[in-house]
């Protein structure tokens, strides 16, 4: 119920912001509120059946020969063994940078997408423990929610972008009809935006938490996913990827973003040290040793 009035919300703004646009451009919000319903319909249907593939291709993956990555099937098929679920796709992303992702509407068409620098800088209990993060995403139903919102999130993103290139242009020919179109323009430019982020915020960090929790039951190694959080996120802060859309950012375990102090206070994840301490209790209560805390 909660993603489901979460996603809905996310799809009012996007009309809200169509029709706010139709105010500032020309003052009759209708054809513009028209516009954004049927791409906000659009946006779910493409979503719903090709979210995995759109995402893929942003980024490059294949899915991996298993010839080439013996090993990596071997800890995948393992691991669904132990789950008791449908062996996924398994691509790999040509980036340096350490990260996965899982996308796809539903565990019969799920990928579970690698880097190449994952696989280079994990050793083999991080990655079997960051693989069961991604298969926990997948059981727990969070990719087509992730994608969506992300969609949908970075089409809004993408009129503030509009909004702001019309500021420094001088374009809009009703800034003072009545001063709606002042009121529009802030909202498209500031609040609504930031509200896409803030809804898009709240639906990730909620299930990067669940993720963490059935991803070490699938692996029996919250310590191991716990150190491979710091590895990841470690690396984030020092190279941090430079070509892919921010609005994917809570598709990966880490994210994989240069963040600012304002882009901390909106995350889209959890502080890893807030995951690493939850992973710590997991791994005391199983009997295992937790890691030290980062950044401590």
């Amino acid at each position: 119920m909660k993603t489901a009035i979460l996603l809905g919300t996310l799809t009012g703004l996007l009309l809200v912001a169509g029709g706010f646009f139709g105010i500032y451009i020309g003052g009759n919000p209708i054809p513009y509120l028209t516009f954004a319903f049927i791409i906000a319909m659009l946006i779910n249907f493409v979503a719903y059946y090709k979210s995995d593939k759109i995402v893929l291709s942003m980024y490059r993956a294949k899915e991996a020969d298993e010839k080439e990555h013996p090993n990596l099937y071997r800890i995948v098929r393992e691991l669904t063994n132990v789950a008791g679920m449908p062996m996924p796709k398994i691509a790999i992303i040509p980036k340096k940078n350490p990260n996965a992702f899982a996308t796809g509407r539903n565990e019969d068409n799920a990928v579970v997408a690698v880097t190449q620098g994952a696989l280079s800088l994990l050793d083999e209990g991080e990655l079997r423990a960051v693989i069961s993060h991604e298969l926990a995403h997948i059981l727990n139903k969070d990719m087509f929610i992730s994608t969506v919102a992300a969609v949908i999130a970075g089409v809004i993103g993408y009129l503030g972008t509009i909004g702001w290139w019309m500021t420094f242009m001088g374009g809009g020919r009703n800034r003072n009809n009545g001063g709606l179109g002042v009121i529009g323009f802030v909202l498209i430019i500031i609040f609504i935006p930031l509200a896409a982020t803030f809804i898009r915020m709240a639906i990730s960090r909620d299930r990067e938490f669940g993720a963490d929790k059935r991803g070490s039951e699938i692996s029996q190694s919250p310590e191991m996913l716990a150190s491979a959080l710091i590895k990841l996120e470690n690396y984030a802060q020092r190279s941090p990827m430079k070509k892919g859309n921010q609005a994917t950012a809570s598709l990966f375990i880490v994210n994989p973003f240069r963040a600012t102090s304002l882009m901390r206070l909106l995350s889209t994840h959890p502080p890893t040290i807030k995951r690493v301490e939850k992973l710590n209790e997991l791994a005391i209560d199983m009997g295992r040793s937790p890691v030290h805390l980062p950044y401590s």
